[in-house]
């Protein structure tokens, strides 16, 4: 189900009410009384997306987004060294609770797995480093709550954020999916998911 922006005004009322005993309280956490700070993940070894988002009304607050980028002449090493070094920049600026990362998928081609696990894991150190919650969403979760399909075009995903978030314009594919891991976090840890979210 797709949410619109007065559901999510409602939605961030309960986040601020229900989970801060769950995930700690965000004031003894962040020092930040406004709401839940949500790191979003979604890993790539050339552009590992990030979005980071404060819970508030009328609207969620963005407040850090990009694109990790690698060149391809850049050796695997130096690409992971350089998505963990920028990932705990972006965590120490905004001081996230909890981190909403890509779930993992089921590549055809071994190799296109192993290099993206990598790019993963690097990921999840930095978020662990920080001593965040880490839990992970299916894409088609993300693309279901966000649009309403499940196989969304990432297209339709960078536009219904934009929307979301009051944004003057969509963000780049991967920072779009990153906001929408943290976007789907929020929704599914408010009291109307039915599954419990996979802690890792």
């Amino acid at each position: 189900m797709a949410i619109s922006a007065k559901q999510f005004a409602s939605l961030q009322e309960k986040t601020q009410r229900g989970r801060k005993k769950s995930e700690g309280e965000v004031g003894e956490r962040t020092g930040n009384v406004d709401g839940l700070i949500i790191l979003g993940i979604d890993p790539s070894l050339r552009g590992t997306g990030y979005g980071v988002i404060r819970m508030e009304s009328p609207h969620p607050a963005t407040l850090a987004e990009g694109t990790i980028k690698c060149p391809t002449s850049w050796e695997h090493s130096r690409c992971l060294a350089h998505i963990a070094r920028e990932l705990r920049q972006v965590v120490s600026k905004t001081t996230p609770t909890v981190c909403a990362v890509e779930g993992v998928f089921f590549a055809q081609n071994l190799k296109t797995a192993i290099i993206m696990g990598q790019a993963r894991g690097a990921a999840l150190v930095s978020a662990g480093e920080a001593g965040m919650d880490v839990y992970e969403i299916a894409t088609r979760k993300v693309k279901q709550a966000i649009v309403g399909y499940g196989g969304a075009q990432k297209e339709a995903v960078a536009k219904m954020v934009q929307r979301m978030l009051n944004l003057p314009e969509p963000p780049a594919p991967d920072a779009a999916d990153a906001l929408a891991l943290a976007l789907t976090y929020a929704h599914m840890n408010t009291g109307f998911n039915l599954k419990p979210l996979k802690k890792i």
